[in-house]
C-alpha cells in the first residue's frame, strides 16, 4: 500500500471510529480514501468537529438520511458531538433548510442514538463492521463479504 493510500485510510479510520480495510483495483475507493481523507480530511485549517458539523449540515440540506446516520453515529462514536448538540443542530437546520429535512436529521440522531444506548445496555459495543459494511454498500452496491 502507497503512502497516500496509508494516510487516507487512517484518516478515514479516525474519522469514522471504524477499521475499513483496503479495497484494491475500486476507483471510487481510491478517490474516497487517496483524496477526500488523504487530502481534504488531513488539511490542518479546521478541527475534526467543524469538518463534521459542515459535512452533517450539507447532507442534511441534500436529505441524505443514510449518510447523516454514518456521520452521526461518528461523531457520537468520537465524543465530538452530543446527542443534545445534535438534536439542537436540527432545530437550527430547521430554519435554513426547513422543517421536513431537518426533521429527517432528527429522526437519524433518535435512531442512532437509541441504537447505541440498546447496544450499551446489552454490553455491546459499537458494530464497526456493520457500519464499514454499510458505508462499502452505499457506495459498491455490495458489502466485504459479497
Amino acid at each position: 500500500m502507497d503512502e497516500q493510500r496509508r494516510k487516507g485510510l487512517d484518516k478515514m479510520n479516525e474519522v469514522y471510529a471504524w477499521e475499513m480495510p483496503n479495497i484494491e483495483g475500486d476507483d471510487f475507493f481510491a478517490l474516497t480514501v487517496d483524496h477526500l481523507f488523504g487530502n481534504i480530511w488531513t488539511r490542518p485549517g479546521l478541527s475534526m468537529r467543524d469538518k463534521r458539523l459542515m459535512t452533517l449540515a450539507v447532507v442534511t440540506s441534500l436529505g441524505l438520511q443514510d449518510l447523516a446516520e454514518v456521520q452521526v453515529n461518528a461523531a457520537l462514536e468520537n465524543d465530538e458531538l452530543t446527542e443534545a448538540e445534535l438534536k439542537e443542530m436540527a432545530i437550527f437546520l430547521t430554519q435554513y433548510v426547513g422543517f421536513p429535512l431537518a426533521s429527517g436529521f432528527n429522526g437519524v440522531v433518535s435512531r442512532v442514538a437509541g441504537k447505541r444506548k440498546k447496544a450499551a445496555a446489552k454490553g455491546d459495543g459499537v458494530d464497526k463492521k456493520a457500519n464499514v459494511n454499510a458505508a462499502v454498500k452505499m457506495s459498491t452496491g455490495r458489502t466485504l463479504d459479497e
